[in-house]
């Protein structure tokens, strides 16, 4: 993503990023002309839909999931449901569904972490991120929140850093995995800091959430769906927001740049796929109903209360966010120097 703690996609990010990815797009074309035969698209979808999201439950991409799916089987008229695959953020999600049949009744609910594991993973990927896949359409941008136990006695970032020199190596943190955007988001806080935390992985953001709130753990950084709620109840203190910029749910709330470490921005892209192959008639149904969603005033206004903002777009233009997000992290992890290979 080029700047997915933005909470709009500018026409020229887009326009960029289309240009980066023009030929991997017809090869995804061309490919869904030898895979999979054509599919009579009114007759879709002629069975339940299952949508992958590749964490635990409870976590920010599973709760903005189950609101595209209720509205897509109103919009449908069949049953579209979620189906957690937990596990490597995301990949093993986002592989079950790169090797499913290309006809729309098995999609990806994806987030940033999909676009980050090339980067992480370059030996032991089993797809390619891009290539593997059919865009089917954007749905939102997000930010994570930076929360902590309210035991911990910092309210601001200043204050947790000073506390994390005061105790290297004694404060942890959570994430949904090794290598997934809770994850990457510690180490550029470790690295624009220079403080010495410990990195704790979950199976899922949703574990990692609740030993924060339960206090086997100090911190985390976590999508704003899920964190959310524990911030109104008190049983998480936020303390900032990865994005560049402030998110509309929490106009008080300072991002870490403001916290004074210019350039860090580590946002979110929530988005459909559909395996590589699946017929263009049923993409661009998919495609089409995701646009009346995502404009709908309720559905705005319920994930913009999630510290989301809905943005839409075609195929063409989620591919080439795809691509140009591919390219960034793979050259923002190397200079970091982080490797789970």
């Amino acid at each position: 993503m080029v700047s997915v703690g933005s909470r709009r996609l500018s026409s020229r990010v887009l326009t960029q990023a289309m240009l980066v990815t023009g030929g991997v797009l017809t090869a995804v074309s061309a490919q869904a002309q030898t895979r999979t035969p054509p599919a009579d698209a009114a007759k879709y979808p002629s069975r339940v839909v299952r949508l992958q999201v590749g964490y635990a439950a409870g976590g920010a991409v599973d709760v903005s999931a189950r609101v595209i799916a209720q509205k897509l089987t109103e919009a449908f008229g069949q049953s579209f449901i979620v189906e957690n695959r937990p596990g490597a953020d995301g990949i093993v999600a986002s592989d079950y569904v790169a090797k499913s049949a290309a006809d729309g009744h098995v999609l990806a609910y994806i987030s940033a972490g999909h676009t980050m594991n090339p980067s992480l993973h370059p030996k032991s990927l089993p797809y390619h991120p891009v290539r593997d896949f059919a865009p089917v359409s954007m749905i939102a941008t997000g930010t994570q929140t930076l929360v902590v136990n309210p035991a911990l006695p910092v309210k601001n970032v200043k204050e947790l850093v000073t506390l994390a020199k005061a105790r290297p190596g004694q404060i942890n943190f959570a994430s949904s995995g090794s290598g997934g955007p809770m994850h990457l988001s510690g180490e550029l806080l470790k690295l624009h800091a220079g403080i010495d935390i410990v990195h704790v992985p979950y199976k899922g953001g949703g574990p990692a959430l609740n030993d924060v709130i339960g206090g086997q753990v100090e911190m985390t950084f976590i999508g704003a769906p899920a964190s959310m709620p524990h911030i109104k109840s008190g049983r998480l203190r936020v303390i900032a927001v990865s994005s560049a910029k402030r998110v509309v749910a929490l106009p008080d709330v300072p991002t870490v740049a403001e916290a004074g470490y210019p350039g860090f921005d580590v946002g979110a892209l929530y988005a459909v796929l559909a395996p590589a192959g699946t017929p263009a008639a049923i993409v661009n149904r998919l495609n089409g109903e995701l646009a009346k969603i995502v404009a709908q005033r309720d559905i705005r206004e319920r994930l913009n209360g999630l510290g989301l903002e809905t943005v839409g777009g075609t195929p063409e233009q989620l591919g080439g966010f795809m691509a140009a997000d591919v390219d960034k992290w793979i050259k923002l992890v190397q200079k970091i120097g982080l490797k789970t290979d």
